[in-house]
């Protein structure tokens, strides 16, 4: 049996929410699984979405931010689970919303995948201490009976100045749902993880002890959670199955909205890691978000921070015959993201692996010609012009489409700081279109994507109205 854990979201009410949202979203959809050639051989290094958006903290309003890593991690990959990898830097970037460029990061670092207390044995969870002599279920994270254990670093580095600064070491990760045998505070009586938890001491203690605060004030979160990415990937690359876009019925005003997609990514985990900033402790840039479909607000010289992810590793590594690889020399950058979708696709294949490679900076220059000219744009148009124009909407335009420019370049989600605490995916009003829903916070800005990105967002029909009903 697969047993799955649900997404450690970092909620909008307070420190309790932070890790209490530990919901899977009924629409979330999203973003960049597969996304290029080379990152998927990396799986430990492949980044699947990211997530930004205001909430409430204790002393005032946050911005939370949750990346994922690692798609498709099966559940119960046992005897080796899922690790964080420990010749990877994992990186968080708070950085200009108008020109991309980073402002400042957080580097997550992960200790050794191999150190255990007891090696002796072929488990990782149920047998440990220095003689393997502790048996039995995990009554906590520090159970004696947990064999291996990682850990982690966070450094804050102020890329203006060059200033870096170690805010927390020895970070405790959760362990994952080995089953109700060994981790029992995850799961019911019937051995499945419980979910649906909506205040901190709801939570089971695995995840709770593991939301840790570093030195200078923020939170922080790092583990195994379900995957809240759902979308009918297969339909789409299946050259746009109608299943993904028409309704069994035909095609009707719901073009795009409701088909029969098939989930494949449901029961998969991933890897997560996430901050809590408060948002007095950010510095806004000034920056025009003109999305230019009907329902969405027009907005201009708003205030607000970019945030994106990046994954890098070192430039060489070294392999023996009798030894362990080493890694030696600088950083080197082998993934990234921002907005859900956009390498995705948007990105020719060609450029894929570029992408990755490159920074923010140099997306106005290098990409914006897939924002401009969408190519999903002309595939609809080559499939589905009848229906379409039955709608009365007539083809797509596929150029000059200078409002998908302005969500995807550069490619950094954008987060209008002074937003009041966005709605979470099953509270009240909170709608998986977004601004298509009329989903505002209480100030009236737009309540999710692209104002950062909430758990829940529905990215993919999003994208597809957006396409459908923007241009000229």
């Amino acid at each position: 049996m697969k047993r799955a854990f649900r997404i450690a979201a970092l909620a909008a009410a307070s420190l309790a929410a932070f890790a209490s949202t530990a919901i899977v979203p009924q629409s979330a959809r999203a973003a960049s699984h597969s996304d290029a050639p080379l990152i998927k051989l990396d799986p430990q290094a492949n980044l699947t979405d990211v997530y930004a958006f205001v909430g409430a903290g204790p002393n005032g309003n946050v911005l939370n931010v949750i990346v994922h890593v690692r798609p498709f991690s099966e559940p119960g990959d046992g005897v080796m689970y899922e690790k964080f990898s420990d010749d990877a830097r994992y990186s968080i970037h708070i950085a200009n919303p108008s020109t991309g460029a980073t402002l400042r990061r957080y580097d997550f670092e992960f200790s050794s995948v191999k150190a255990v207390t007891f090696g002796n044995t072929i488990l990782s969870y149920g047998r440990g201490g220095a003689n393997g002599d502790q048996f039995g279920a995990l009554a906590d994270n520090n159970a004696p009976s947990r064999n291996y254990r990682q850990t982690y670093s966070v450094t804050r580095v102020n890329t203006l100045t060059n200033a870096s600064q170690l805010v927390g070491t020895g970070l405790i990760t959760p362990p994952p749902n080995v089953g109700l045998g060994t981790t029992p505070n995850y799961n019911d009586a019937n051995g499945l993880a419980i979910s649906g938890q909506t205040t901190l001491g709801a939570l089971d203690n695995y995840t709770r002890d593991a939301i840790q605060t570093l030195t200078t004030g923020e939170s922080v979160f790092c583990g195994p959670r379900e995957d809240g990415f759902f979308a009918d990937t297969p339909g789409i690359f299946d050259f746009l199955n109608p299943r993904i876009l028409i309704p069994t019925g035909g095609a009707t005003n719901t073009f795009g909205q409701a088909g029969g997609g098939v989930d494949g990514f449901k029961g998969f985990n991933v890897l997560a890691f996430a901050i809590q900033i408060p948002i007095s402790d950010l510095t806004p840039s000034q920056y025009t978000a003109i999305f230019a479909a009907p329902a969405f607000p027009t907005i201009t010289q708003t205030n607000g921070v970019g945030v994106y992810a990046s994954v890098s590793r070192r430039r060489v590594t070294l392999r023996s015959a009798t030894a362990d690889p080493v890694g030696s020399g600088p950083w080197i950058q082998v993934n990234r993201m921002g907005n859900p979708l956009f390498n995705e696709v948007f990105v020719a294949l060609q450029d894929k692996d570029n992408y990755n490679r490159d920074s923010p900076t140099q997306d106005l220059a290098r990409y914006a010609t897939y924002a401009l000219n969408p190519e999903v744009g002309v595939l609809i148009n080559a499939l589905y012009t009848p229906q379409l124009t039955a709608l009365a909407e007539g083809p797509l335009d596929t150029t000059n489409r200078n409002d998908l420019a302005a969500v995807f370049m550069p490619d950094v989600l954008r987060v209008d700081t002074t937003t009041d605490p966005v709605r979470l995916a099953g509270t009240g009003g909170f709608s998986r279109l977004s601004g298509y829903g009329g989903d505002a916070a209480s100030n009236g800005n737009l309540g999710g994507w692209p104002n950062g990105r909430r758990l829940g967002d529905d990215v993919v029909d999003i994208a597809l109205t957006t396409l459908a009903t923007g241009g000229t």
